[in-house]
């Protein structure tokens, strides 16, 4: 039987390969070995077998017999499934979340806004603040609470998990400045809070869509400037 230190020492190391392959410090695509990782990050073989397999079951990684645990590949059309995948079933759920949400939910939302909207996306490194991403994947969680099918909440949250992945096609957080996540989510809250169905829905649509959006088109001009660099093909 697993100790409660060990369980403990799987979850940190969780987390921290989770933040690490959201930051693209691990490629999308690239092997997990766990000699490697082991060596990376201090930690033995057993909590490693522990904590691989929940990335897997998040969606940010893939396991194979013969070759291991790898980083989930990314591309556009992944994405785009993603996107629509999220799409349809989010607001399905956000729709019964707001209809039958009780006033403790509506608490426990607002105190999930309050927190990501003082916790800065960028940290000092340039990279997208690891707290950030706790918060913001908490603030999405909770606005779904208020339905009582937790199976489809927890596609819900896995399917989130896949998308986070792409976040790290982005040079720097910052490239997005010119979007206002933080009015993106304000509206979100208060729309769910005001138990205006129509207008979360439409909010939380563009919120998911306007996301990839961004990364698809960041995705292009890397894709274009990395043909430049290449210069011309040969005939």
């Amino acid at each position: 039987m697993a100790t409660t230190s060990s369980m403990t020492r799987a979850e940190e190391i969780y987390q921290r390969l989770r933040a690490d392959i959201l930051n693209g410090r691990h490629e999308p695509g690239s092997r997990l070995r766990v000699e490697a990782l082991k060596e990376k990050y201090g930690a033995s073989s057993g909590v490693l077998r522990e904590a691989l397999p929940r990335l897997v079951g998040q969606g940010l990684a893939t396991f194979a017999p013969q070759q291991g645990f790898r980083v989930v590949t990314v591309s556009p059309e992944r994405l785009e499934e993603l996107t629509e995948a999220r799409v349809f079933i989010e607001t399905h759920l956000v729709r019964e979340s707001v209809t039958a949400g009780t006033i403790e939910w509506e608490s426990d939302l607002l105190a999930a806004h309050h927190h990501l909207a003082r916790v800065p996306l960028v940290a000092d490194t340039g990279e997208i603040n690891e707290g950030w991403l706790n918060a913001h994947a908490r603030f999405h969680r909770v606005l779904l609470e208020g339905c009582s099918n937790r199976q489809l909440r927890d596609i819900a949250t896995q399917l989130r998990e896949a998308a986070e992945v792409y976040r790290c096609w982005a040079r720097t957080p910052t490239e997005h400045s010119n979007r206002d996540i933080a009015a993106e989510h304000k509206t979100i809250c208060e729309r769910a809070i005001e138990r205006d169905v129509p207008g979360v829905v439409e909010a939380l649509s563009r919120h998911i869509n306007i996301t990839t959006h961004l990364l698809l088109n960041d995705y292009g001009r890397r894709e274009e400037e990395g043909k430049q660099d290449r210069g011309p093909s040969s005939p």
